[in-house]
């Protein structure tokens, strides 16, 4: 099974810090570049990634990274121990948005199925294998309170994140990127919620490529995916999952990761 990791991120909100406290000086220096996922924990936090989709099933894992990248590409072409994975790049010119990534995968992906994962989180290794035994597209659909419950981020960042439409078959019927209050009142406090872990089929790529831009002036995989749905006629299993998910976003994120992950033995 193939693999897309979506690490081309500014990383600016890593970058602002009132202060390092709970940062290791070399934890420190590399959140000042903004690249989240070159952060050490006793390993590189891709590698923690990347482990945890050998241990779902993938075999060829792509780094969607910026052309300013150099530290990911040269830390994975340098390091010649055998691995679990075999790690290609695509280059993402400017942030433009997650379903923009995604469209730079595109000569990876082929004409095969694949999984597409934020770089910046650490997904439950289940959740990774149930997408990747499905038969069609499909996402992990969250539940916001287990989220909550085991996860390293705060409950005003999740009530941010897509909330999940989904329908007597356990197919996604809609998906609202960045609700407002009225929206989240009307999905209730068990809504499921979208962390941008998804197993595609490449018609997704024609979907990000007709999408207009968001208010934000992002090209975004939950508005691909509802063209997929509504214009396209796509379905997309939802996989509900109550576990947590780690977040590298911000700066005062790391030193929870770092706990957390503490018995992890990455593999990648």
């Amino acid at each position: 099974m193939k693999a897309v990791v979506l690490a081309r991120g500014k990383g600016t909100r890593m970058q602002r810090a009132a202060s390092d406290a709970a940062a290791r000086p070399e934890q420190a220096r590399i959140a000042d570049t903004g690249v989240k996922g070159m952060i050490p924990f006793r390993r590189p936090f891709l590698d923690y990634v990347m482990s945890g989709l050998a241990d779902a099933g993938c075999t060829q894992v792509c780094l969607v990274i910026g052309p300013e990248h150099d530290s990911i590409r040269q830390h994975y072409e340098r390091v010649s121990v055998p691995g679990r994975v075999e790690v290609s790049f695509a280059v993402q010119p400017d942030a433009r948005g997650t379903a923009d990534a995604v469209l730079a995968a595109e000569a990876f992906a082929g004409d095969d199925p694949f999984l597409a994962v934020n770089g910046d989180n650490y997904y439950p290794v289940a959740a990774l294998r149930a997408l990747v035994a499905l038969d069609g597209q499909g996402l992990a659909a969250f539940e916001r309170e287990a989220l909550i419950a085991h996860s390293n981020i705060d409950p005003a960042r999740i009530r941010s994140f897509a909330l999940l439409t989904i329908d007597e078959r356990g197919d996604l019927a809609d998906i609202v990127e960045k609700p407002d209050a009225d929206s989240a009142a009307r999905h209730g406090a068990r809504a499921a919620v979208s962390m941008n872990c998804w197993r595609f089929e490449p018609s997704i790529f024609e979907a990000c490529r007709r999408i207009e831009p968001s208010p934000r002036g992002e090209i975004e995989l939950p508005s691909a995916v509802r063209y997929s749905i509504q214009v396209l006629h796509q379905r997309f299993r939802a996989i509900p999952v109550a576990a947590g998910v780690l977040d590298l976003s911000r700066r005062e994120d790391i030193a929870d990761v770092e706990r957390r992950l503490a018995d992890v033995d990455p593999r990648p």
